[in-house]
């Protein structure tokens, strides 16, 4: 026996040295999973197995590029001839041996996102209907869909259920449209990235003596993630270990967290139906996190009732409490979390390699990269764009840049067909050539465009220029909020995302709206500042303050970097000190997984990845204001930190949950409710949270009338908090307080933008 086999923990030995019939390894959070599956497949070798005798099936070519590595080191280069990849990869190699069973030559060419969506756009353009409706980014995540589920285009076609969902959509034409663009790819020669799973399955289906060929071929069958494997990919599995049943699938039911992407954690919880002498073994050693960290996220899962039952543990030090964090809003979050990677780096002495700053979602990347800039905090997004380099904001940019500045050349090339108007490229080449030749400004070729250019096409591009001049005429006379809102409306782009019901469509509009979020923010912040003279508070001004921001470029992979990122962008990753910001109801868990259980507990998921990131300090944090849609919103903290036990916060997290009332939600309040007795104030709310004194204060933030704001009156303000209403006067903007907060000092806010709430005393 290889003497490596020494390093391993007791579960680990077994997980290394059962090597026969099927065996499922729950591997909790830092459990060193990878090693247990490079060092299995090592002693495989060792025993006399062939390489070419193991298929090993990854998610990442990251994560089988390092396997394969691991193994070499212990095993030499017979490592190098394993069946060892990504399961796309390792398909598309055996289509490429016998796909010409299904008719494709073994040079077929495998379609991109990219070359999918233009071959369907062409589909649809050719067959006369409405591409607003038939958008290629939500026709293929359909097709995608429905080919991981393995449903052919006949046997859609023939389902008068589907059919009948798609007379409801108004989408009658989606079946046409599979069916097309499948026989379209036939004849290409061509496969997509599904197809690859697909056709392999019909392929296993179809030729009993090509899969004969494999099952004999592959003794020994390992899958790792397996809870992140959806329908096509375990049926595939399934029937190529039908024949050893020698299947070793390592995986964390508590991780599963893809199920937009396909993944069914069917396929790990029931995975025992398929396999009766199916032996389980459990790695529930943490080497990653602190005790702290590790019972707070076995505190977080055990509230979801489909998971298979572990208790993970470590033997690593206590460690930090966690720190909760309360911030006014959503920009002073921004700044509290980056001052405390400032203070944090300066008293550990770390590295800016070591942190993380973790969200839901995309579109809160921009208040954390500002605060970070501000603070000259290098930092690099992982799996995104930085916020004003995404495609979707440079493009509402360009239509705010062409509204200041009309003579804007490469603003009028991003907009003038953006959303599609007609005007091809060849128009827009034809605007340029006048307004060279005839020494015209371009504002004016455009909005007099049938002087210049002959047909339709002087009429499409002259409606654009006059919708230029009106944006023009808007940021002339408005703040920058106002002709933002007015500009994204009236273009199109807002209507165009919102319409787009993708994935990637809904993440494009959330960050639409966090654009408008900041021109919003630039305004407050400017007429809160000011002080006697009249604040600019123009669109230009804010676009200059965005080129400024824009012009610092991200940290190189190999510079010293915070990293940022979405949580399902992070899994599989670990940082010594993860910041998870945003932790308030209806951002997380999203107002769009909280409908039923199935998804509330994958938010759950979601959310317990998130803290097992954590090596050294988990800090959390919530505002009780975030801008949405250009405009303050009460929020109320995420029903998910009540259930972490208070001992495992600092005291000074579990001072403010103690007293504040803010830090129970609506949703924690009504359970709190069913459980009350009359006896006692004590409210469990499914937690060990002590109860809360009182919740009577707990009602939203609303901003009270301006014209009842009158001089000698104490007020709120949700971010400077108390104070007093010292002077009212007018000014060219409006009626104009100058107000003395109790810790902020004097402010002048502009009556009809402030938002402030009469206390009653």
């Amino acid at each position: 026996m290889i003497d490596f086999i020494k390093d391993l923990n007791e579960k680990q030995q077994l997980g290394v040295l059962k090597t026969e019939g099927a065996c499922l390894l729950i591997a909790g959070a830092g459990s060193g999973k990878t090693r247990v599956l490079t060092y299995r497949i090592a002693n495989l070798l060792e025993k006399g197995t062939s390489p070419w005798q193991i298929l090993a099936l990854t998610f990442t070519n990251k994560a089988a590029k390092e396997m394969r590595e691991r193994i070499e080191n212990l095993a030499g280069n017979t490592g190098r001839d394993l069946w060892m990849g990504t399961f796309h990869s390792m398909f598309a190699r055996i289509l490429r041996f016998d796909g010409d069973r299904l008719g494709y030559r073994s040079g077929f060419s495998i379609y991109d996102t990219d070359d999918s969506k233009t071959l369907i756009k062409n589909i649809v353009k050719e067959m006369g209907i409405d591409d607003k409706i038939y958008q290629a980014a939500a026709m293929f995540n359909r097709i995608s869909s429905l080919k991981n589920s393995l449903i052919s285009p006949q046997e859609y076609n023939q389902n008068a259920e589907f059919l009948s969902e798609d007379t409801l959509a108004k989408r009658p034409h989606f079946g046409k449209i599979y069916q097309e663009y499948a026989a379209r790819c036939f004849k290409a020669n061509a496969m997509d990235f599904d197809d690859l799973l697909y056709q392999t399955f019909v392929l296993f289906r179809d030729h009993k003596d090509i899969l004969h060929k494999y099952q004999h071929r592959f003794k020994y069958i390992l899958i790792d993630e397996f809870q992140d494997t959806n329908i096509a990919q375990y049926k595939i599995i399934k029937k190529l270990a039908a024949v050893n049943l020698n299947i070793c699938v390592v995986g964390d039911d508590a991780q599963s967290i893809y199920a937009f992407r396909g993944a069914d954690i069917r396929n790990i919880l029931n995975f025992e139906r398929d396999y009766p002498d199916l032996e389980i073994i459990k790695l529930e050693q943490n080497y990653r996190s602190t005790k702290t960290i590790v019972e707070a996220a076995n505190k977080i899962i055990k509230n979801n009732k489909n998971q298979i039952p572990k208790e993970v543990w470590t033997e690593n030090i206590a460690g930090e409490k966690i720190e909760l964090i309360r911030t006014t809003s959503d920009q002073e979050e921004g700044r509290i979390i980056a001052g405390n990677v400032f203070e944090t780096r300066a008293q550990k002495n770390a590295r800016l390699n070591d942190f993380a700053i973790l969200y839901r979602t995309n579109a809160q990347s921009r208040s954390m990269e500002e605060a970070l800039r501000r603070l000259n905090i290098k930092y690099r997004i992982i799996g995104g764009l930085s916020f004003y380099q995404r495609k979707e904001i440079k493009d509402l940019l360009a239509y705010f840049r062409l509204a200041v500045n009309p003579e804007d050349e490469g603003a009028l090339r991003r907009s003038i067909n953006n959303p599609k108007r007609g005007i091809g490229n060849t128009t827009v080449l034809k605007v340029f050539l006048a307004s060279r030749e005839n020494n015209v400004p371009l504002s004016k070729i455009t909005r007099h465009a049938s002087a210049y250019l002959k047909g339709r096409a002087g009429t499409s591009v002259e409606k654009f220029g006059e919708l230029a001049k009106a944006f023009q005429i808007i940021a002339s006379e408005n703040d920058a909020f106002t002709a933002a809102k007015y500009i994204a409306q009236h273009s199109g782009i807002v209507k165009a995302l919102f319409d787009d019901e993708s994935l990637e469509g809904r993440a494009r509009y959330e960050n639409i709206q966090e654009l408008l979020n900041a021109t919003q923010e630039f305004v407050q912040n400017k007429l809160s500042e000011a002080t006697t003279e009249e604040p600019d508070v123009s669109l230009s001004l804010f676009l200059q303050e965005v080129a400024l921001l824009s012009s610092v470029d991200q940290a190189s992979e190999d510079e010293d970097a915070v990293t940022m990122m979405t949580i399902h962008a992070a899994k599989g990753l670990e940082f010594e000190y993860v910041y998870l910001v945003g932790m308030e109801e209806e951002l997380f868990p999203s107002s769009r997984m909280i409908t039923s259980q199935q998804d509330l507990e994958e938010e759950r998921r979601l959310f317990y990845v998130a803290v097992t990131r954590a090596k050294e300090r988990l800090t959390l944090s919530y505002a009780l204001q975030r801008y949405r849609f250009g405009s303050f919103n009460s929020c109320e903290p995420s029903r998910f930190l009540f259930e972490i036990d208070q001992e495992l916060f600092n005291a000074r997290s579990r001072s403010i949950q103690r007293n504040n009332p803010n830090h129970m939600t609506n949703f924690m309040r009504h359970r709190a409710a069913k459980k009350n007795d009359k006896k006692t104030e004590t409210a469990k709310t499914g937690s060990n949270l002590k109860p809360l004194k009182s919740v009577s204060n707990n009602s939203p933030f609303v901003s009270s009338k301006s014209e009842d704001i009158v001089e000698g009156i104490r007020v709120e303000h949700p971010k400077f908090g108390f104070g007093t209403v010292k002077k009212i006067d007018s000014s060219t903007s409006g009626k104009r307080a100058i107000i003395n907060f109790d810790t902020e000092g004097n402010k002048t806010l502009i009556l009809s933008f402030a938002k402030l709430r009469i206390v009653e005393e």
